[in-house]
């Protein structure tokens, strides 16, 4: 067994306790038989839906950036993500659409959904998800405007508290000449259908 693999197993079975006691906590019985297993598959689970603390964004963006001569906006929209709320560690879910004006270079489309996933796949809040994507794409790829808008629905908003099933909230953030003018934004907007 490799080390990697021995400290995941090691960080598996500390998970899996904790995960026992809690629904011994609840009032749930863990040794019963539907729920024998479910402390393991449950610690598991976490470690893959918080992998973005051990993922390396920008050893993932080097890869794949290209030259480009092109001046015009490149728009990947409908990135879907998952992430967890810090405030409850429920899931929220959506779409990510991120546009970028380049100065010389493009990154790999599918670099930016696996970006997206960098940073949703941890205990987020859906303004700091927006933000961080927009930064980080900022200081990785030679561009003259980045922007990012975010829309999902969130569980601790439709299955506890207020219980608004329809809700759904959209950030934004931006960067370069995205931040300085209004009509690049709304054409951005317009593209990518940000209302519907």
């Amino acid at each position: 067994m490799s080390r990697k693999e021995a400290h995941d197993s090691a960080l598996v079975e500390q998970l899996a306790y904790h995960y026992r006691e809690i629904l011994r906590l609840i009032g749930e019985d863990p040794d019963r038989e539907g729920l024998l297993k479910t402390p393991v598959r449950a610690a598991k689970a976490l470690i893959d839906v918080t992998s973005g603390y051990t993922a390396d964004a920008e050893a993932m963006a080097r890869k794949a950036i290209f030259s480009h001569d092109g001046t015009g906006m490149i728009l990947v929209r409908d990135i879907e993500f998952y992430s967890l709320c810090e405030h409850h560690i429920l899931p929220f879910f959506g779409k990510v659409t991120i546009g970028y004006i380049p100065d010389g270079k493009i990154i790999g489309l599918s670099k930016l959904a696996r970006i997206t996933d960098v940073f949703a796949r941890r205990l987020q809040v859906q303004e700091r998800l927006t933000q961080q994507i927009c930064e980080f794409l900022t200081g990785a790829i030679p561009n003259k405007g980045v922007i990012v808008a975010c829309t999902a629905q969130h569980l601790c908003m439709k299955m506890r508290g207020v219980e608004k099933q329809e809700s759904a909230t959209t950030t934004m953030e931006y960067s370069g000449l995205f931040a300085k003018d209004s009509a690049l934004r709304s054409e951005f907007m317009t593209l990518v259908d940000i209302q519907r």
